[in-house]
């Protein structure tokens, strides 16, 4: 079953935009922020910063790194 693709608002620095991506991912976004003493809003900036392409799928890519631990 494919999981529904949600658009969250963010401030990236300092502008409004939106992410979209599934919940899963965003919720760990939310755990890793918190793990790191960062609002969600300062590590998608962070995201933002060093992305090549699209901010969703950096956001995911950033997420699967993490859980793989790199």
């Amino acid at each position: 079953m494919a999981e529904l693709i949600q658009r969250h608002s963010v401030v990236v620095s300092g502008h409004r935009t939106s992410v979209s991506v599934e919940d899963e991912f965003w919720d760990e976004v939310a755990v890793i922020a918190a793990r790191r003493g960062i609002s969600r809003n300062a590590l998608i900036s962070e995201i933002d910063r060093d992305r090549d392409g699209n901010l969703s799928s950096a956001v995911r890519l950033y997420v699967l790194r993490a859980l793989k631990g790199g």
